[in-house]
């Protein structure tokens, strides 16, 4: 087994196509396909099955390549160490649920450090996608929340699929509105009160799940409900419809505005915000400086 057959499995499960695979390798098929081969007689399993509509990889090739990624990426990681002294920008990725303070986070990362040296992404997605990312190496970490409702399920999902989840720190319940809204002038505001208003959730798509839910209390019996994609169109349902999210409460003005209030939430629920990460892989000198700066809003 090889570092160069590790680096074709990952090719080819990505591309689910060995002619894809070989030329954005800049291999033959045929050496591509002998290579596969070989390592299926060493390992004796078969990672891919292959027809004419492409290629699909097999539940043992599955398992193979989460551990196949992680040494792909280490190989990389030694090479752009050890290798050749070239000049060449370091990447860090992160991904997250639609959080402000994590957009805001890695703002003042990318203020730190010389774009001339790193190449920076950043991905407010859906909470499949902040798990599909880090599970693919997309991204290094994805910052998403867990409580007393989703806990055992989101681990059970982090662990399938080679990742471990690490708290940053623990908050009450808020609810996020516009302060133009009837409520912005409470001091706690109880479930009672928020019938007459739209709650709005952003929506996650066909994986959508109460586990998946980006707001705490999914399950509550909501007179209505209004999904949205983005943040901007969020803050345009608070102010247009009197609308409200519940969530954690970080107020992150520079980004959002200073039109909106959190307001505790009449509730003893709590919830956790936190990254994964995939297991046993050090977090890189950027991923490291994230986290940091992160853990500063639950102070």
């Amino acid at each position: 087994m090889t570092l160069t057959q590790l680096t074709y499995v990952v090719k080819i499960a990505d591309a689910k196509s060995m002619n894809k695979a070989a030329a954005e390798l800049f291999v033959s098929q045929p050496a591509l396909s002998g290579a596969i081969r070989d390592l299926e007689e060493e390992l004796h399993m078969q990672l891919f099955i292959r027809s004419n509509r492409g290629i699909v990889i097999t539940t043992e090739g599955e398992e193979f390549l989460s551990y196949a990624r992680q040494m792909a990426e280490l190989g990389k990681m030694m090479e752009e160490r050890f290798g050749e002294k070239k000049q060449s920008r370091k990447k860090f990725s992160v991904s997250m649920q639609h959080y402000s303070f994590a957009v805001e986070a890695f703002m003042e990362l990318g203020n730190t450090f010389s774009m001339d040296e790193y190449e920076l992404a950043v991905h407010e997605t859906k909470t499949h996608e902040v798990i599909d990312n880090v599970k693919n190496h997309r991204s290094e970490i994805g910052v998403l929340y867990i409580n007393g409702f989703n806990e055992k399920v989101m681990r059970k999902i982090f662990d399938e699929n080679n990742l471990e989840f690490v708290p940053l720190f623990a908050c009450g319940v808020s609810v996020y509105l516009s302060k133009s809204h009837p409520l912005a002038d409470e001091k706690k505001i109880k479930f009672e009160q928020l019938k007459e208003y739209p709650c709005l959730s952003f929506e996650q798509g066909e994986k959508n799940s109460f586990y998946f839910a980006e707001e705490v209390l999914s399950t509550l019996n909501y007179k209505q409900i209004i999904k949205a994609d983005d943040r901007a169109t969020m803050l345009n349902l608070m102010d247009g419809m009197n609308g409200y999210t519940l969530c954690s409460g970080i107020i992150c003005a520079n980004l959002n505005g200073g039109s909106y209030v959190s307001i505790p939430f009449d509730t003893e629920d709590t919830m956790t915000i936190g990254y994964i990460k995939r297991k046993h892989m050090p977090l890189s000198v950027l991923g490291k400086e994230y986290i940091e700066i992160l853990k500063k809003y639950g102070k």
